[in-house]
C-alpha cells in the first residue's frame, strides 16, 4: 500500500472533499487524523474509515485558528507523513459577482491562503519529528 505506516493529517475532514481524501489515505495504510469544525461529520468519515478497517482519529480544530491547529498537531506523536487542507473557504454563494463587494471577492481567496499557511507550516514544524 502505498501510505503503509505513514501519518497523515486531514483538515476539513468531515467535508465532502476531505473526507474523501481521509478514506483514500486510510485505503493506503495512512493512519488518518481527522480535524474539522462539526464532530457529527468527523465521526462519520472516521466510522467509514473504521468499517473499512483503517485508522482514524478525530478532533474539533477550527482550521482559522493557528494557536488551536498548532496545539492540535503538536497532540499528535511522532512524525506527520503527508498534511491535506480541505477546508472549506467561507464565501457568499447565489450572489451574482456584479452584486458582490470586492471585499466579499477577496476574503474566500484569503481565507483559503490562511489555512492552508497555518495547517500546512504547523505539519511543517513537526515533519521528521
Amino acid at each position: 500500500m502505498l501510505l503503509d505506516g505513514k501519518v497523515a493529517i486531514v483538515h476539513g475532514g468531515g467535508g465532502a472533499m476531505g473526507g474523501a481524501v481521509a478514506r483514500a489515505f486510510a485505503r493506503e495504510g495512512a493512519t488518518v487524523h481527522l480535524a474539522g469544525r462539526t464532530l457529527a461529520k468527523l465521526e462519520k468519515v472516521a466510522a467509514d474509515i473504521a468499517e473499512a478497517g483503517g485508522r482514524a482519529t478525530m478532533a474539533v480544530v477550527d482550521a482559522y485558528d493557528a494557536e488551536a491547529v498548532e496545539a492540535y498537531t503538536t497532540s499528535i506523536k511522532g512524525p506527520i507523513d503527508v498534511c491535506f487542507n480541505g477546508v472549506s473557504v467561507r464565501e457568499k454563494q447565489n450572489v451574482p459577482l456584479v452584486d458582490l463587494s470586492v471585499e466579499d471577492f477577496v476574503r474566500p481567496v484569503e481565507d483559503a491562503a490562511r489555512t492552508n499557511f497555518v495547517t500546512s507550516t504547523s505539519a511543517a514544524r513537526r515533519a521528521g519529528a
